[in-house]
């Protein structure tokens, strides 16, 4: 990779293209997940651009097919090759293929996918709680299983999506289905965003001899995606009103998209790793949620935390 700016030069309204600009990517492969819509369009745009070979994971193959013409269309002749692979994190048999169909090094995983907040408790098949299996789950057996590849490429960086919304709750062990207590919409998707930071701080210390960076990322608050499309927003409009709920600063999806670039292509964070970063920093600790719209609690960063939720995953996608 070639020089880019000093990191302090980025901020919250640094946007994917200002990140990578400078960055080559040329000979370097990269997947990210739900690259179909909102800042998987924009990570995969960046990536590209800096001439990696994207493959676009999706669970529609042929929006990812729409998406990824369009892409090329638009991006210089020096631009990496966009393809696309099918997968839907909430179904094993997909990821289990993808993974199966791999070939060669892998050297950039953005787990960028993910649902949020659906009103009514949903299970996938087989009996996990719908947020925590997308969100966590199917991501964590998409990595593991990706793991090979990842160590072959000699430097990987795997980046993985939580939210400022993991203030909502950590991850409760003794319940992660929902059978115990009554479902909330809000704490199942803390929980589910808790556990990405989780896995970060996980993978970060078991693939360090593999050469592998693995750090969690908060990209912001931006309207302009798919995530929200399953939310009751007259029960957001409420939660809002009554002090429940409070939001970061606005901002565009080519915004969103700058810290998971940072993280999986930029020079100046080389080495980092089991880290959660926003807003193209390292996010500060937080010791109560309150109103707060920025920042990461312990328990998101905790290594025994991290490491209990590792053995459950395993057991869990066995």
């Amino acid at each position: 990779m070639s020089t880019a700016p000093a990191p302090d030069a980025f901020g919250a309204a640094t946007t994917a293209a200002e990140v990578i600009d400078g960055v080559d990517l040329h000979g370097r492969r990269a997947v990210v997940t739900g690259a179909s819509s909102g800042i998987g369009i924009e990570t995969a745009r960046a990536l590209a651009a800096a001439g990696a070979d994207v493959t676009l994971a999706v669970r529609n193959a042929a929006a990812g097919a729409d998406v990824a013409s369009r892409l090329q269309s638009e991006l210089p002749s020096t631009a990496g090759k966009l393809t696309v692979g099918t997968l839907d994190l909430a179904d094993r048999s997909t990821v289990d293929r993808f993974v199966a169909d791999w070939e060669g090094p892998l050297h950039i995983l953005v787990n960028n996918a993910g649902v949020m907040s659906p009103p009514q408790l949903t299970r996938t098949p087989d009996g996990r709680e719908w947020q925590f299996a997308v969100n966590h789950l199917g991501h964590f057996a998409l990595a593991t299983g990706l793991h090979p590849a990842l160590a072959a490429a000699n430097g990987a960086r795997v980046v993985a999506l939580s939210s400022i919304g993991h203030l909502f709750s950590p991850v409760v062990f003794d319940d992660l289905d929902y059978r115990y207590r009554p479902y909330d919409p809000w704490t199942s998707y803390g929980q589910s965003k808790s556990a990405n930071a989780l896995f970060a701080v996980g993978a970060a210390e078991r693939w360090a001899g593999d050469g592998i960076t693995v750090n969690a990322v908060m990209p912001g608050n931006v309207g302009e995606t798919g995530l929200a499309r399953n939310m009751d927003m007259e029960q957001v409009a409420a939660a809002m009103a009554a002090g429940e709920l409070a939001l970061p600063p606005g901002k565009t999806v080519q915004q969103g998209a700058a810290t998971s670039v940072l993280m999986a292509a930029s020079p100046t964070v080389e080495g980092v790793t089991g880290r959660y970063y926003e807003d193209c920093a390292e996010a500060k600790p937080v010791t109560e949620r309150g109103d707060a719209v920025r920042g990461v609690a312990p328990y998101a960063l905790d290594r025994d935390n991290a490491a209990r939720l590792w053995v459950v995953s395993e057991d869990l996608v066995r």
